[in-house]
């Protein structure tokens, strides 16, 4: 199947009321269990990789976008590539390259004129070169640069303040702050629904929330009724990954080759990958 835009993906979703899922890629392993568990799904998918999964790869993503896109390519249901929380302009440049669709520009840490400034610019680069391109406003939790947690006061995203916002800069999604927090390894963030609502009334391209992982199951499905389109996943996986290596090995210490631990790890992903699009996509 060929190669879905992030854009496409979010616009049929948004027009069903329904939900897309955008998992974090790290290694190869990961975007081939993220494709399986959409297939299993039934539905389509986002592959992303980060700024920071970049700087894993020695800051060169050309290899890893590739082995993305091939696997996207040969996939059974709709998969577009998104490279995300792009903070230093050199990626960001090489992002229309390496065969991304669109790009998360972060600058939701700077001051409000400063993340307009910086925003628009990069909503420019982006759309002369046919990539669409997310933004944040307000202060998702649980990030390095950021002292700020999910429920200090005066972070979350003002509605009036996202009007505007998408208006000055005309990014075509809009990441905003309703109390998630990146890097979460347990299910208690509390959503403000009724925020979630000001905002997708307020606000005329999909919303996205970050810090999926760290959102009951519950919890995130109500956020998809009230006005979240694309969902960002992340840190559940990893910890998917990781904890099923862990087992393989305690079962079998003397295990040396990384087919098996990997493959069991590989499954695991994809069975998490699919219970999170089943449960904001609406498949069975």
């Amino acid at each position: 199947m060929s190669l879905a835009t992030t854009q496409e993906l979010l616009r049929s979703a948004a027009s069903r009321g329904l939900g897309i899922g955008a998992f974090n890629v790290i290694t190869l392993e990961y975007a081939e269990a993220i494709v399986s568990g959409a297939e299993q799904a039934g539905s389509p998918v986002i592959l992303q990789l980060s700024e920071n999964a970049t700087r894993f790869h020695h800051g060169n993503m050309a290899p890893i976008a590739a082995a993305m896109r091939e696997i996207a390519v040969s996939a059974t249901v709709p998969v577009s590539l998104h490279l995300d929380h792009v903070e230093d302009q050199e990626i960001l440049y090489r992002s229309a390259d390496a065969g991304f669709s669109s790009i998360m520009f972060d600058a939701g840490s700077l001051p409000y004129q400063d993340n307009v400034e910086a925003t628009r610019k990069a909503a420019g680069w982006a759309h002369a070169r046919g990539l669409s391109i997310e933004a944040e406003l307000g202060y998702v939790g649980g990030k390095d640069t950021q002292v700020s947690n999910a429920h200090s006061p005066g972070i979350r995203t003002d509605p009036g303040q996202a009007a505007e916002f998408v208006t000055a800069t005309e990014v075509d999604a809009l990441a905003v702050a309703v109390g998630s927090s990146h890097a979460m390894t347990a299910r208690t963030a509390l959503l403000d629904a009724e925020l979630i609502r000001e905002l997708r009334a307020a606000v005329p391209v999909p919303l996205v929330l970050h810090g999926s992982s760290g959102v009951s199951e519950e919890n995130l499905a109500h956020a998809v009724e009230c006005g979240i389109v694309k969902v960002n996943v992340g840190t559940i996986l990893s910890i998917a990954y990781t904890s099923t290596v862990r087992s393989v090995l305690a079962r079998q210490p003397s295990l040396n080759d990384p087919r098996q631990y990997l493959s069991e790890a590989r499954d695991e992903i994809a069975a998490v990958v699919a219970n999170f699009i089943a449960l904001i996509s609406g498949s069975p």
